[in-house]
């Protein structure tokens, strides 16, 4: 899976201030990725505040998305959830074939052993004939996928070539990268870790932060899959504070804000989110002004 080394961005879903999708912010939000050399786009992730919209509303955002890359990126389509049952049948009617792999978080809430979640991806891997990407973000399941599990799945099912690691916990990526199949893939899932997770060996990031700066985030995964880590280094510490800035209030409150900044669409999200404070759009303003002046 080659198109899944790099950075690869879980994109945002714009609103209007009804609440309706803003299907023009979408659309300036794509050409602003591709332009700016975003190696692949992930829709529907959990960025996409996938759990407000309906069923109709994804597959609408899916359609629309494939429509407007027209092939130019890879695409990644976000398939999860804690009903093992309902997320088959999603999957076994999904059939675009704009999209070259499916992103699947672990089941949250329900809190599975980890027999449960093996059983669980068990039953996606064989539901669909795409790759799969498992999605490891402990911090908002309330459960994590062990290194064993993630060995465990890697090698029983030829479809599953990769997780997306989120808990930034580097003994269980070093073990996972000591113990994998040589084809399957650790990408990040934290912008603030891309760097010290591909010196240990990832290929790459699905990130947030390149929603509002997308060049910056796949120079800095170039440089690292050089192995030119002082430039790499740079760029990683002049993103620090745009990271911390994009979840001191959640995610996505904080990159729509830098999108609203940058012009690229609004900064509208759906209860139970809401918009960043005061205090941080002054700050997001200001990063994000440095920020586009040192580019």
């Amino acid at each position: 899976m080659n198109s899944l080394y790099g950075a690869g961005v879980a994109l945002v879903t714009p609103f209007n201030a009804d609440g309706s999708i803003d299907f023009d912010g979408l659309s300036n939000l794509i050409e602003y990725q591709i332009d700016s050399g975003m190696d692949y786009l992930v829709s529907m992730g959990t960025t996409g505040e996938v759990a407000t919209l309906t069923k109709e509303e994804k597959k609408s955002i899916l359609d629309f998305t494939a429509d407007q890359v027209a092939g130019r990126v890879p695409l990644v389509a976000g398939f999860g959830g804690n009903n093992t049952a309902e997320l088959i049948g999603q999957l076994k009617d999904f059939n675009h074939p704009a999209y070259q792999a499916i992103l699947s978080v672990s089941p949250y809430y329900n809190k599975p052993t980890q027999e449960g979640i093996y059983q669980h991806y068990k039953a996606v891997a064989q539901a669909t004939e795409l790759p799969i990407i498992l999605y490891n973000v402990p911090g908002r399941t309330g459960s994590m996928i062990t290194v064993d599990t993630i060995i465990r799945l890697a090698n029983d099912f030829s479809n599953i070539i990769g997780v997306k690691e989120a808990s930034a916990n580097f003994e269980h990526f070093t073990r996972i990268m000591a113990n994998k199949p040589e084809h399957f893939l650790l990408i990040s899932g934290d912008d603030a870790l891309t760097l010290p997770m591909m010196s240990l060996g990832a290929v790459g990031v699905i990130t947030v932060v390149g929603n509002a700066f997308p060049s910056q985030t796949q120079r800095l995964v170039k440089y690292c899959n050089e192995w030119r880590y002082e430039a790499a280094r740079k760029l990683h510490y002049e993103l620090l504070h745009i990271d911390d800035l994009c979840f001191v209030e959640g995610n996505p409150a904080g990159v729509k804000e830098m999108l609203q900044e940058l012009g690229i669409c609004k900064n509208y999200v759906r209860l139970p989110l809401v918009g960043v404070s005061q205090e941080t759009k002054q700050k997001i303003a200001l990063a994000v002004s440095t920020l586009t002046v040192k580019e």
